[in-house]
C-alpha cells in the first residue's frame, strides 16, 4: 500500500532523485564534508515544507532522495 499526503485541495506522492556530480567527476568528497551535505540539505528540504528521504554519497557524487510538495516547483528548489 502506497502512503499519500493530502493537502487541502489534492492528495499525492511526489518523490524527486537528484544527483548532483563534481566538476569533471573529481573525487573531492570526503566522510565529514557528506555529513555536512547532508545537514545542509536537511535544513533546505524542511525550509521548503519537504522531506528527505534517503541521503547518500561517494567522493564523486550525491544522491538525495526527496519528496516534494506539489507547492514547490521542482526547478526552483533545485536551484536553491
Amino acid at each position: 500500500m502506497q502512503e499519500l499526503d493530502r493537502l487541502f485541495h489534492c492528495t499525492y506522492s511526489h518523490h524527486s532523485h537528484l544527483v548532483l556530480v563534481t566538476k569533471y567527476r573529481r573525487r573531492c568528497i570526503s566522510a565529514p564534508m557528506l555529513a555536512f551535505l547532508k545537514a545542509q540539505f536537511e535544513r533546505l528540504v524542511e525550509k521548503w515544507g519537504c522531506e528527505l528521504v534517503e541521503f547518500n554519497g561517494e567522493p564523486d557524487h550525491v544522491h538525495l532522495l526527496v519528496k516534494l510538495n506539489p507547492k514547490v516547483q521542482p526547478a526552483t528548489f533545485v536551484n536553491n
